[in-house]
């Protein structure tokens, strides 16, 4: 009779041992499955940050305070000096020059 018992005793602890090990098992898959879909998150969450980083430069230089404020450029005044500039005025005929 004592053959009996030790027969239950030994399933009894067989099918502990498998569902501990069902269980880690599980355990492992479901620790696997959340890293995947925490590092899906990070990558996106950080694409989505570095193209807001990216638009934020972007709008800071183009429109924002960044950008150069509109400087006069100097233009050309007429002279009104009181002494007038000779223009050189075409000669037509060449003047002469003496021989010596």
């Amino acid at each position: 009779m004592a053959a009996g018992r030790n027969k239950g005793r030994d399933s009894a602890q067989e099918r502990e041992r498998a569902r501990v090990y069902e269980a880690r098992r599980r355990f492992h898959a479901a620790v696997i499955t959340r890293r995947r879909r925490d590092n899906i998150i990070a990558g996106v969450a950080g694409g989505v940050l570095l193209l807001a980083i990216l638009g934020g430069q972007v709008a800071y230089y183009t429109v924002g305070p960044g950008t150069p404020g509109p400087a006069p450029s100097p233009t050309p005044a007429p002279s009104t000096s009181g002494a007038p500039t000779p223009s050189p005025s075409p000669s037509t005929s060449p003047s002469p020059t003496p021989t010596p």
